[in-house]
C-alpha cells in the first residue's frame, strides 16, 4: 500500500511535474506478467524514476544493510526502501548469492516485474561496467524475458555526493524484450551465462550511450578509492 501511495499520491506526481522524464519504448514492458527490468546504475534515484514511469510495480533486490541499520535513521531508511518496492538480500557472496537468486525467482514466479542492476553497484565514473551473471541465471531459470533499460542524464542531475538531483531533463529508454529460450536447460554453463549477460549489457550500452568498461564496477570503485587515498597521502 505504501508503494502505491508514494507513487500515485505522495511523491510520484510531484516528481513527474518537476522532472518530466522523457520515456521511450514503454510499450516493451508487458502490461502484466513477469519480466526482468535490467537497468544501468549511476545514482540512487535510478530506483525512483524507473518505477515512476512504469505502471506495474517493480520489485528490486537491495542490500540488507539498508533495512537493518539501527536507530531512527535505520528505521527511516527501511521505510523508504520498502516504499520503493525493494526487498532485502544478503550480498556477501557464497550461499547468500544463492539466496538472492531464490528471492528473485520467487518474485518472478509470482508474476511480478523484477528490477536488476547487472553491474551490481553504482558506476563510480559514469561508464557502463561488466555485468554479473546473476541476471542471466534468473532469466534462464524462469524463462522470462529481459527488458534492457538505459537512463541518460540523471547522473548529471545527481553527481556523486549530491543527495537530491537538481532540476533538469532525463531520458529513460526501454529496449525490446530479449528472449533467451534458445538456451533452455543450459543455465549451468558458465559460457552461456556470460554470453547472455554480455548481450544484455550490450543492449543497455546502446540505450544509455555509455562507454563500456570490461571490468566489474566494484573493482573500479576500489581502484578509484585507492588512487584518492594515495593522492591525499
Amino acid at each position: 500500500m505504501l508503494y502505491w501511495l508514494m507513487k500515485f499520491v505522495l511523491v510520484g506526481p510531484l516528481l513527474r511535474l518537476l522532472y518530466r522524464p522523457t520515456v521511450v519504448g514503454l510499450e516493451h514492458v508487458p502490461p502484466k506478467g513477469p519480466a526482468i527490468i535490467a537497468v544501468n546504475h549511476n545514482t540512487f534515484f535510478d530506483s525512483v524514476f524507473v518505477p515512476l514511469v512504469v505502471r506495474q510495480k517493480i520489485t528490486y533486490l537491495a542490500k540488507d544493510e539498508y533495512f537493518y541499520t539501527p536507530g531512527i535513521k535505520g528505521w527511516f531508511m527501511a521505510l523508504v526502501f520498502r516504499a520503493l518496492g525493494q526487498v532485502p538480500i544478503d550480498r556477501s557472496g557464497g550461499n547468500a548469492s544463492e539466496a538472492a537468486l531464490a528471492t528473485g525467482t520467487k518474485v518472478l514466479g509470482e508474476g511480478n516485474l523484477l528490477g536488476i542492476y547487472p553491474e551490481g553497484t553504482r558506476s563510480p565514473d559514469g561508464k557502463l561496467y561488466r555485468g554479473h551473471t546473476g541476471v542471466a541465471r534468473m532469466a534462464l531459470m524462469t524463462g522470462v524475458p529481459v527488458i534492457p533499460v538505459g537512463i541518460k542524464g540523471l547522473r548529471e542531475l545527481q553527481p556523486a555526493g549530491k543527495l537530491v538531483p537538481r532540476l533538469g531533463r532525463m531520458t529513460i529508454e526501454f529496449g525490446p524484450r530479449l528472449d533467451f529460450s534458445r538456451y533452455e536447460g543450459m543455465g549451468g554453463d558458465r559460457f552461456v551465462l556470460r554470453s547472455v549477460t554480455d548481450e544484455i549489457m550490450y543492449e543497455i550500452m546502446e540505450l544509455s550511450g555509455q562507454e563500456y568498461c570490461d571490468m566489474y564496477a566494484g573493482k573500479a570503485r576500489r581502484q578509484l578509492a585507492d588512487r584518492v587515498a594515495a593522492d591525499s597521502g
